[in-house]
């Protein structure tokens, strides 16, 4: 294994990842804690394909995304030991994997904390239907996110890439839980605008 350290820091494995199958994330972190960089190679084999499906839905560039999630784990290194178990350790992981990516791009990219229109929006009764994003393929569906908002494709890839709950993406966004059920509203809708055309010409 590179050095910690190294900012462009790739895994190896270095104990076999069955001898950590039967600990729990916590377990895991709090070796990490204690400076166990076979625990956080468990970590990194347990939660890094998710985390990289979702920085691609941020970045939209791979490269990038394996640079990110790189960062993310190196951060999560050194920042261990101020885990309060106040969310599961896969939601912290997004959130540190969150605010890597907007660090990198405070100067270039949109704020999404900065999307007043969004977070002044009332949660809405019903919620829309989920046969919206069933209506396409995997990989169809993934284009039209692509199209979104970087905001939207922000809830989005938490909700249905990660499968977090309404309060673990609060706690990523740092915002109200009504306020996740807002933008994930409004990015449903914006999708299903996207869709509509799709379906026009199929009949």
């Amino acid at each position: 294994m590179m050095s910690l350290h190294s900012r462009r820091h790739v895994w190896r494995a270095t104990a076999s990842p069955q001898s950590f199958t039967t600990l729990e994330d916590v377990e895991l972190l709090q070796r990490v804690a204690m400076g166990d960089q076979a625990a956080l190679d468990a970590l990194y084999a347990r939660h890094a394909a998710v985390l990289l499906r979702y920085l691609r839905q941020l970045t939209r560039d791979t490269l990038e995304a394996e640079e990110i999630l790189q960062d993310t784990f190196v951060a999560a290194w050194t920042s261990a030991k101020r885990f309060e178990g106040r969310s599961t350790v896969r939601t912290w992981l997004c959130s540190i994997a969150r605010r890597q990516w907007r660090d990198r791009h405070r100067r270039h990219a949109l704020d999404l904390d900065q999307n007043t229109d969004l977070d002044q929006l009332t949660d809405p009764a019903p919620t829309p239907d989920e046969d919206v994003l069933e209506a396409v393929a995997a990989e169809e569906l993934g284009a039209l996110v692509e199209r979104l908002s970087p905001a939207h494709r922000d809830v989005l890839a938490l909700a249905f890439v990660d499968e977090l709950s309404y309060a673990e993406i609060a706690q990523v966004l740092d915002v109200p839980v009504g306020t996740v059920k807002s933008r994930l509203n409004h990015a449903k809708q914006a999708l299903k605008k996207l869709l509509s055309p799709r379906e026009e010409i199929k009949r």
